[in-house]
């Protein structure tokens, strides 16, 4: 499946720029539709280290009104976590009715690193995903709309980003031995993720898998894949899409400041280095 997948694929960084309020805009007036009618939305990143999940959903919630959304980022269960049903955790952070949960790494650990590490037994992490597509079959009947992210990059690009984020010394601090040591299961993990995407892929729950080679191609193909989730659901449902009379007009122009600071700001910094 991977194999297909054209990793050249990108978007200009003009063209990004140029797209990037339109969907922010789009995203948030969806956001507030989606409270208002009461839709909850779980959306879930998972990809390689150093694929820019990080970075994406940084982006994906600049624009969002935080009242309406919960970001977790998952790291290994606790003690007094492992004392529960593996899928107990996740259950206490779904959404509320109306509001959205982004995942940084979800219940797909199962099946990935503690499968690759073994830090699980086989017969649990062959088990995890009946009880994956149960929990998530749950979920979506009982009207929640559910994004799945795989963000992808080649073996050799997670080698080339991990080599210059050591060499950054505000970043460095983000690849560790671990990290290393995963890049050098990238094949092992590969086949970890196929059988995950294979399996795992249903009606109600389906994969996007996300060319993240080109940062600005990844991004834009987030938020349009998450806009049409929740565009598709509010039709569906009969509710209003477009915001407030006014709004948006204010939106754009405060959107377009930002952008002008930024662009000052980056004038001053090339000055600053000449």
């Amino acid at each position: 499946m991977l194999e297909k997948i054209d990793l050249t694929r990108k978007l200009s960084k003009k063209e990004y720029k140029a797209q990037r309020p339109k969907l922010q805009r789009r995203l948030y007036d969806l956001e507030t539709a989606a409270w208002k009618a009461g839709v909850p939305s779980i959306i879930i990143f998972e990809g390689w280290d150093a694929a820019g999940k990080g970075t994406t959903i940084s982006t994906l919630t600049q624009r969002l009104d935080p009242r309406g959304f919960k970001l977790h980022p998952v790291r290994a269960a606790r003690t007094y976590e492992k004392m529960h049903p593996w899928l107990w955790r996740f259950w206490l952070k779904l959404p509320n009715h109306g509001e959205m949960a982004i995942f940084d790494r979800s219940w797909y650990g199962r099946v990935l690193v503690e499968r690759v590490e073994g830090l699980t037994p086989q017969r649990e992490w062959q088990k995890a995903y009946r009880d994956i597509a149960d929990f998530e079959r749950t979920i979506a009947d009982d009207g929640y709309v559910l994004v799945k992210f795989w963000l992808h990059i080649s073996e050799e690009e997670q080698r080339r980003r991990f080599k210059m984020l050591e060499k950054d010394p505000l970043k460095n601090w983000q690849v560790t031995e671990e990290d290393w040591e995963h890049h050098r299961k990238y094949g092992e993990y590969l086949i970890a993720v196929e059988e995950m995407l294979e399996r795992t892929e249903t009606e109600w729950g389906p994969w996007t898998i996300v060319e993240a080679t080109n940062r600005w191609w990844a991004r834009a193909k987030v938020f349009n894949t998450i806009i049409n989730a929740l565009d598709t659901r509010l039709k569906e449902i009969g509710a209003p899409v477009e915001p407030p009379a006014g709004e948006d007009e204010d939106f754009v122009e405060e959107l377009e400041l930002e952008a002008e600071q930024a662009r000052l700001a980056e004038s001053e910094d090339a000055a600053g280095e000449e």
